[in-house]
């Protein structure tokens, strides 16, 4: 088997790494390997002892920290043992593209819904700006359907933290809602106790959405505080 850190190495791009760089800038660890890249090697490391590389894996640069949260994602195993490794390694999430990237690939959510929504609770609860970002994430990804909308609109009304990175993705989830749930998102942003910031920034969204047809979008810019 390679060493993982020397073929990180191998593949990166600093072109890439440069402009990675720019969108995650508090993060100065970043090899530059690109995410396919990176995915193609989780999947790897998943087919063989994946619990054996998770124990002695290393975790100094951006990309070994994601292979890591990948490899969970990836791996084979039953629900309780993949949470224990969740609860583990959302703790090292420190980046919005890694909470990110992460929560979109934990598909085993799917069909572990209701077991998943109690798990994200004390995330919700959390003083960790990631950890608020991490469950948001995991809201936006899988619950916005016709069974949870009405309680993701209520749990993401009912959070409160003033970290950037939380604001932004309670607002690009209340977009996501509104894409498919236009007329019950439309009642909540009519009345709700968002803060200014986050409640703009979902407007914002949602006008950035192709999605979304002109008139509606003149209706929600009229909308703005």
């Amino acid at each position: 088997m390679y060493d993982l850190r020397d073929k990180l190495f191998e593949l990166s791009d600093d072109k890439f790494k440069t402009f990675h760089s720019r969108l995650c800038p508090n993060t100065d660890n970043i090899i530059g390997v690109r995410l396919p890249l990176l995915r193609q090697l989780a999947k790897e490391i998943a087919k063989g002892d994946w619990r054996n590389f998770l124990s002695n894996s290393k975790e100094e640069y951006y990309e070994e920290i994601l292979i890591n949260g990948l490899v969970i994602a990836y791996a084979k195993c039953d629900v309780e043992e993949r949470l224990n490794y969740i609860e583990s390694f959302v703790p090292k999430i420190d980046d919005w593209a890694i909470c990110d990237s992460f929560c979109n690939t934990l598909k085993f959510v799917n069909k572990n819904k209701e077991i998943m929504w109690e798990f994200i609770q004390s995330y919700l609860k959390s003083y960790n700006e990631f950890e608020i970002r991490f469950a948001v994430v995991i809201i936006l990804n899988y619950y916005i359907t016709e069974d949870y909308i009405d309680l993701v609109l209520k749990t993401l009304d009912n959070i409160k933290h003033d970290g950037y990175y939380v604001k932004m993705a309670v607002a690009w989830a209340i977009s996501m809602c509104f894409i498919k749930f236009e007329e019950k998102t439309m009642a909540y942003l009519k009345d709700n106790s968002l803060d200014d910031f986050t409640y703009n920034k979902s407007l914002q969204k949602i006008c950035e959405s192709l999605r979304i047809d002109k008139n509606t979008k003149e209706l929600i810019k009229s909308m703005k505080r």
